[in-house]
């Protein structure tokens, strides 16, 4: 059996990953972007993935803004790339102190998700996603091309954590306990 560590950025969980073969783990990086409302409750920005296999998911479907990272590129570069890519919304400059690192997690597929935080806001009625071919239905040759993200919606924490995919809670809990350090 093979075991596997990878480097971990501040904050991140060490991973472990046992595998009975080698195969190159898949990366992505992503933002969350967040805002606070004068009531002084935090909201997040949470993304829903497009194509027919996402239409009915709802609950622990939705994502941040994310997507592949290019081998040996900046991982924090591919964010902003793959946010921009993804709503249409360019990310601010990657001014220093502008982003919180909030780590790594691995998803249930083995892929890691790095990702940062950012306070800003977002009409996500302007959402503009980037597409991707992909073939439908499964195993009859036909391909279509599906939004990568088909809306985004802005939550209130407690519903954040019900709409987001389980794998990527920790990044919720690492930016409240953050933003209760300010």
């Amino acid at each position: 059996m093979l075991s596997c560590q990878r480097r971990t950025l501040p904050g991140s969980i060490p991973l472990k990953t046992t595998r009975t073969h080698p195969r190159p783990q898949k990366h992505s990086a992503g933002l969350l972007l967040y805002r606070r409302k004068p009531n002084a409750h935090l909201e997040v920005l949470l993304a829903h993935p497009g194509g027919p296999f996402w239409t009915h998911r709802d609950l622990g479907a939705w994502t941040i803004p994310k997507g592949s990272v290019v081998p040996g590129e900046d991982l924090l570069a591919a964010a902003c790339r793959e946010f921009r890519e993804e709503t249409g919304l360019t990310p601010p400059s990657e001014e220093p102190g502008r982003y919180f690192p909030l780590g790594d997690i691995q998803q249930l597929s083995g892929k890691i998700v790095s990702a940062w935080a950012f306070e800003g806001d977002f009409d996500p009625a302007g959402l503009v996603s980037n597409t991707s071919p992909i073939e439908w239905p499964p195993r009859s040759g036909r391909e279509v091309e599906v939004p990568e993200i088909d809306r985004a919606e802005w939550f209130a924490m407690p519903a954040a954590r019900n709409k987001i995919l389980p794998a990527q809670i920790p990044f919720l809990d690492r930016l409240a306990r953050h933003l209760a350090k300010k």
